[in-house]
């Protein structure tokens, strides 16, 4: 069946469907990763967002037990070519029939080059995947232009509290979208992970002294997470250590009178240098995020750069002054990607007193 991709300047991309048949209009993303479609696909980060795979054959190992999260949170999966006969001796499936499953579109076939070229020329667009080919442009371009991902926090976050058993440090994990990994990262180094929704009250939180409190990854504009800002304020305050990752790393600056503003194409992918501008080490990182803290609005008294991306120098992480607390916007958790900055995790556990 053909399926089409309409761009809202008016490209438009003809290729073959995938997955659901249903029509779909969403932010058309790109992710340079060459592995690891499983966990992009399964990363909340996505959620309100079509996503565009560079890495040109998809599927080839099918789908395996390697899932950041319950299921698919993207809208629409983009691809050059979808392997059909996957290979692998973990394969408990197809893409494609997991697509289906899930109810998510697509669309493969098309020139993701091409695509790709247009998003980083002329900046992250909205667009329909749709299987009707007598659409109308015309009729169709107000409904682009007035989409927006919206409050997906409230969306893709855990309804209930969640704990992962250990006999280390307490650790307290806010869950505005976050990965598996996270938990497990803290979990593997002994750590008692307590995974609360994104809403919950600081005060729910600190009456459990917890030793430490992560502050998650998740998708959308930090700016429309209002409620949550004002109760990172009340962590903040508290003098508990505190280390944040991707929109807990936006949330805590824009909580300390910091701002935010959305990228042109977004960082998306396995393969992101940053620097550690405290020993001058550089680390290959794995990053999902469109939106970046300006550290030209940022008071040094308050929190200085930690990390800087060294392709367009945008920032990277924080370290706040006179506080436990550092906040990075690169995943030192990865999956899919390199585990060059696992070691940060191992900083949070030194900064609970723990052994690292």
């Amino acid at each position: 069946m053909k399926a089409f991709l309409i761009l809202e300047d008016g490209t438009v991309f003809e290729g073959t469907s995938i997955g659901s048949t249903r029509e779909v209009i969403s932010e058309i993303v790109f992710n340079t990763s060459m592995t690891g479609y499983l966990e992009v696909l399964t990363d909340p980060s996505y959620a309100g967002q079509a996503v565009c795979m560079t890495y040109p054959l998809i599927g080839n190992y099918g789908i395996t037990p390697d899932m950041e999260s319950g299921k698919p949170w993207p809208d629409g999966f983009i691809v050059r070519e979808l392997s059909r006969i996957p290979s692998n001796f973990r394969c408990e499936g197809t893409i494609q029939d997991f697509l289906v499953k899930y109810d998510i579109p697509g669309i493969a076939g098309i020139d993701t080059r091409a695509l790709t070229k247009i998003l980083r020329e002329k900046g992250t667009m909205n667009g329909m995947i749709t299987t009707n080919e007598n659409f109308d442009f015309e009729a169709i371009k107000p409904q682009l232009n007035a989409y927006t991902t919206g409050d997906v926090v409230s969306k893709v976050t855990c309804s209930d509290k969640q704990v992962l058993s250990g006999t280390g440090k307490k650790v307290a994990l806010l869950d505005f979208g976050a990965k598996k990994n996270i938990a497990k990262s803290l979990n593997d180094r002994g750590c008692e992970v307590t995974i609360y929704p994104a809403h919950t009250k600081a005060e729910e939180i600190l009456s459990t002294n917890p030793d430490g409190i992560m502050l998650s990854n998740g998708p959308g504009d930090p700016k429309d997470c209002g409620p949550i800002i004002e109760e990172i304020k009340k962590l903040y305050s508290s003098d508990t250590p505190i280390f944040a990752i991707c929109l807990g790393h936006q949330l805590m600056a824009l909580a300390n009178g910091a701002d935010t503003h959305k990228m042109k194409y977004g960082h998306r992918g396995g393969n992101h240098p940053v620097k550690d501008l405290e020993t001058g080490r550089v680390y290959i990182s794995s990053q999902n995020h469109g939106y970046v803290v300006d550290t030209d609005k940022l008071d040094p008294k308050v929190a200085t750069p930690a990390f800087v991306n060294v392709n367009d120098g945008t920032n990277e992480g924080l370290k706040y002054t006179g506080k436990n607390i550092f906040t990075v916007q690169f995943h030192p958790e990865a999956c899919p990607g390199p585990q060059d900055s696992g070691y940060l995790f191992d900083r949070f556990i030194g900064m609970m007193g723990g052994e690292q």
